[in-house]
């Protein structure tokens, strides 16, 4: 006969183990993916657990509206405000791909009081790998 499995938690607040207390995190590495139609920052503690992320799209921004600037600061702002209450001090910054947001993300980092330690460029680059797609011809 099997043991039932004590619960931790209750079920109203559909929480487990609750925290009264946030973590405190003073050092991070804050992730942007900056695509054509998109821009996501994930930010994580130095073991790489996420701590926090978010996106143009879970902004509100939809369809092309994505791609901009202004939606890519908007998201990093979001994505930064919780780690900012939270303690975070420094962190690392990791860009990656040739989207529009690169910049403002990065600029909306620097406006939220974060000493950035590094920014990295993290852009896969192929070494002449895979034979690129024909040209379009119109």
């Amino acid at each position: 006969m099997a043991k039932s499995i004590p619960k931790i938690g209750s079920r109203k607040t559909g929480r487990i183990g609750s925290r009264k207390h946030p973590r405190k995190i003073p050092k991070g590495v804050i992730y942007i993916q900056a695509s054509f139609n998109n821009t996501i920052v994930t930010v994580t503690d130095v073991r790489g657990r996420v701590i926090s992320w978010s996106s143009a799209g879970s902004c509100g921004f939809k369809g092309t509206r994505r791609g901009t600037p202004f939606a890519a600061q908007t998201a990093a702002g979001n994505a930064i405000q919780t780690v900012v209450e939270q303690g975070m001090q420094r962190a690392e910054v990791r860009i990656k791909g040739p989207g529009l947001g690169r910049d403002a993300a990065l600029r909306a980092i620097y406006r939220s009081g974060i000493l950035l330690k590094v920014i990295r460029d993290v852009t896969p680059l192929p070494h002449n790998g895979c034979r690129a797609p024909k040209k379009r011809r119109v």
